[in-house]
């Protein structure tokens, strides 16, 4: 090489010895690469990080021989101001020859022989492209490790305050929750493969995140179960009172059903009647059983109780007021039926034909059937939609 080629030449080597460094040292400072070193790892990110544990050091002894060489060269350089053919010859060997000494011992074991027993030489460009690659591999274990923890680690905290939350409202309320029990196990392990383990986490080019939000959720449920609870014990004669209210409004419900069942019965030929709910008393039962949870201080099942109780008030309401809502509307149906007909009358005697002699016939029939108790629906639908066809054909004429 000319004088000009070494200048440039050193002039690159400089620069890229200087930027490796940074960029080994910019690897080393990382959040990821900090975390992996201080955690005790098991399963796929134990394995990953001992390979690019394994990378690094063996980049770093890349490095150290390839920066030796660069040195080299500079001490040279600066040691022969005018440098003559033998100095240029050994700086162009230094810069563009097998100048890069790994001792055996330092040689990544995929790249030994068993016959080999020197030093393997090799080229700055050829040492460039080695660290380049164990950089890569390194700083992609150490990007996935961050990525993993930083999607996991806020969603274990979040579960690790719900749990905290329900433990300290069972604390106050006492006694034991075999549920919340169950659940800070399986906290306990997901914590544990998080720290030990978040690359086991990755699926399909992202990090599933779905078991730490489904415990989350569970122990925000479990929490605020605990704080119903805790309400149920501070404020147990309100509840109490109003799920009262509740049983004695599917009682008066139930009542209005039946009632009206009665009054269809006389009205109504053979009607179709629903189900007639009787949830009443036994509702009554549940309620009177609350006392006793109280009295033995069972604060978890009472609010349990209470949910339970509160849902099937409100089941039970709604069954009666449905039933209700079906038995009158048959008799809204008789109502219909004779609207209905005195709308035809009204338009036949503004035709002239409400002394039409079938008109007339058709008319008395369809009237003794809707004004006669009880009333068959059936054959007075019939005969309404009877006398409109007759007046319509009547009218035609």
């Amino acid at each position: 090489m000319s004088l000009e080629g070494v200048e440039h030449a050193l002039r690159r080597r400089r620069d890229e010895r200087d930027r490796i460094a940074g960029d080994l040292l910019d690897l080393e400072a990382h959040h990821g690469h900090r975390l992996l070193r201080g955690a005790e790892l098991d399963g796929e990110t134990h394995r990953r990080w001992a390979e690019a544990r394994e990378r690094l050091a063996a980049l770093w002894v890349v490095f150290d021989a390839y920066r030796r060489v660069v040195d080299e060269a500079e001490r040279l350089r600066a040691a022969s101001p005018r440098p003559g053919p033998e100095t240029l010859a050994e700086l162009t060997a230094l810069l563009t020859g097998p100048s890069v000494v790994l001792k055996p011992e330092d040689v990544p074991v995929e790249r030994r022989s068993l016959v080999r027993i020197t030093a393997e030489r090799i080229t700055l460009d050829e040492a460039v492209a080695r660290m380049d690659a164990a950089y890569r591999e390194v700083a992609r274990t150490v990007a996935a490790a961050d990525e993993a923890w930083t999607a996991l680690l806020p969603r274990l905290d979040e579960a690790e305050a719900a749990r905290n939350a329900a433990e300290r409202l069972l604390a106050e309320l006492g006694g034991a929750d075999g549920e919340l029990e169950r659940l800070g196990r399986e906290l306990a392990a997901l914590r544990g493969r998080v720290r030990g383990d978040p690359l086991s986490f990755a699926a399909g080019g992202r990090i599933d995140t779905g078991p730490l939000e489904r415990l989350a959720a569970a122990l925000a449920a479990r929490r605020d179960h605990l704080e119903k609870a805790l309400r149920v014990r501070d404020g147990f004669a309100a509840r109490a009172g109003e799920l009262a209210d509740r049983v004695a409004a599917v009682r008066a419900a139930e009542q209005e059903a039946r009632a009206a069942r009665d009054r269809v019965l006389v009205r109504i030929t053979d009607p179709v009647l629903p189900h007639l709910p009787d949830q009443a008393p036994a509702l009554a039962g549940r309620l009177a059983g609350l006392a006793a949870l109280r009295d033995g201080g069972d604060w978890i099942a009472l609010a349990r109780a209470a949910d339970e109780l509160e849902r099937a008030a409100g089941d039970a309401l709604r069954q009666a007021r449905e039933a209700t809502k079906a038995i009158n509307e048959l008799l809204e149906r008789r109502d219909e039926l004779r609207g209905r007909l005195e709308a035809f009358r009204a338009k036949a005697l503004r035709q002239g034909l409400a002394e039409h002699p079938e008109l007339l016939r058709l008319f008395r029939q369809a009237h003794d059937l809707l004004w006669t108790a009880p009333c068959d629906l059936r054959q007075a639908t019939r005969a309404v939609s009877g006398y409109q066809r007759a007046l319509r054909e009547i009218g035609a004429d």
